[in-house]
């Protein structure tokens, strides 16, 4: 079964953004089926406009900025 974008509802999503880059924290419940975690990443380009990268690796810095977003997600999760 291919991926419908219609049966992926959004629970919770919350942003750390700085000068160079975006960090958003979601839930994401496909098919009403099991809530899970997901981070992305966004680099800023010179113009300032937003492009996904890969997460692979995170900083110190990004990681501490996302933990406790992910702590106030877990909740969305029951």
């Amino acid at each position: 079964m291919p991926y419908n974008s219609k049966l992926d509802e959004k629970v919770f999503s919350k942003v750390w953004e700085n000068d160079t880059e975006k960090l958003t924290v979601s839930i994401h419940s496909y098919n009403k089926g099991q809530k899970k975690l997901q981070i992305t990443r966004e680099n800023k380009n010179p113009q300032g406009e937003l492009r996904f990268a890969k997460l692979g690796r995170m900083t110190k810095e990004e990681t501490e900025a996302v933990l406790p977003l992910m702590q106030e997600a877990i909740p969305f999760m029951d």
